[in-house]
Order: C-alpha cells, then structure tokens, then sequence
C-alpha cells in the first residue's frame, strides 16, 4: 500500500513510502546527520531507495545529490518524493546500478558518497524474503561491499569521501575493502540500542587516498532504558 508520511520533523518534508516493502529507518537519518557537508559539494547516495537520505541531506546544503537506485518500484517512489517536496532543482534520482555509474559520470567526479546498502550476505543458508524487493533491500543479491567500495574508487576525487552506516558485525570486512580500494578509514560512530547493550550499528566514514588515522568519535545511544528515544536522537530527529 502506498502512503505518504513526514519525513520526522524535517522542516515539514513527506515521503512516498509503501508499507509492503519497507519504511525508511534510523540507519538513514543518523548516516545523513553523521555526514559533513558544504554546499560546493558533488553528492551521490548509492542505494537510495525511496530517497530519504538525499531529502534529509537537502536539508543541511545547497548542493546537488545525485540518488541511485536499482529498484524501478522504488525509484518511482522516490521521484514522487523529490516532485512532492519541490526538490526537482537539487535532488536527481537515477533508476540505475550502482555498479554501472561510472559510465555516466567520470572518475574522480564526486566529493561525496553516501550509502545504506543491503546489509546481509547471501548464502546456502540465508532465509531471504519471499517479498522479491524487500529481498534485493536487505540482502547482498544485487550489489555487495566489494562492489560498492570499487564503485567509489573510480568516481570519488582524490580526497573525497565516502560514508556508510552498516552492521557492527561487518565493520572488519569494511575496514578491510576500504583498505583494498585505497580509502582509508578517518572516522567510526558506534551505535548502541540501549545504553547497556551491544552495538548493532556503525556509522564510518573513509577517504580516497587519505592519510593513516582514524578518529573514533562518541558514542550514540538509541533508546533511553524505558524505550523511549535519548536526547541525542530526538535531537536528530528535529534537524538538529
């Protein structure tokens, strides 16, 4: 079914989204808060979805961000979210590989990459979902780390940079291919649901040919022990 709902309290901002394939997530607000952005920058989101990084982004720069994504379904989604919010002029939304996107751009184009990629390995074991897009949203059927890091390699300038939020159980490989592709890790943000759990998210950040060094900065805790969210996220949730 699709609807339309807010975009949290993002400046009165809406989104398309439809409720039998998935919602945004909090892994897409706090990647697009986690950012550092000017409004001189040539942004990319891979995987974008229904687009609710490149609208939260719109919010924190003047620049022009390029979405792709591979899904037709979901990309006429987020088209209709960019018409909606008046985001023609800022937001392009490709229906397009992530893997084919040096073939429209040339390399070293883009100062910035973002992207919330499917999160699970496939395997002889993996219970993917019977739903075909929830499946290719989730699951590496489509696109895997490998192919994003490679894929950010060629488009990115030399010092540019790319940012993803992902599992905490995968931060190793993504240390490991971001090593691979020359781009060194420079900052990590670890996610914690509860102030007393383990982390389930991570947020990181890499740099083309950059310098050894990386910053790990404080952590961020989601809910408050009653579930409630923590100031901090209610914080984000706001713009802030």
């Amino acid at each position: 079914m699709e609807v339309i709902n807010d975009l949290l309290n993002y400046k009165n901002l809406k989104i398309y989204q439809n409720t039998n394939w998935f919602s945004f997530s909090l892994d897409s607000v706090l990647l697009a808060n986690f950012v550092k952005v000017n409004n001189k920058m040539k942004i990319i989101d891979f995987c974008c979805g229904n687009a609710p990084v490149p609208l939260f982004l719109s919010t924190r720069t003047k620049s022009k961000i390029i979405g792709v994504e591979l899904q037709k379904e979901v990309y006429n989604l987020a088209q209709k979210s960019v018409k909606l919010n008046n985001l023609d002029n800022q937001i392009t939304i490709l229906n397009l590989d992530v893997k084919d996107i040096n073939k429209n751009y040339d390399t070293d184009y883009f100062d910035l990459i973002t992207c919330n990629p499917p999160y699970f390995k496939i395997t002889k074991n993996s219970n993917t979902n019977d739903n075909k897009i929830k499946a290719i949203a989730r699951h590496e059927i489509s696109i895997c780390l490998d192919d994003i890091f490679m894929c950010a390699k060629k488009i990115l300038k030399n010092n540019g940079k790319i940012a993803l939020v992902h599992r905490t159980d995968r931060l190793i490989e993504i240390i490991g291919l971001m090593k691979k592709y020359n781009i060194e890790p420079k900052r990590l943000k670890i996610i914690y649901p509860f102030r007393n759990s383990e982390s389930n998210l991570v947020l990181i950040e890499g740099v083309k040919n950059g310098k050894v060094g990386l910053k790990i900065e404080p952590n961020i805790i989601v809910h408050n022990d009653d579930g409630t969210y923590t100031d901090e996220i209610n914080q984000i949730f706001n713009g802030g």
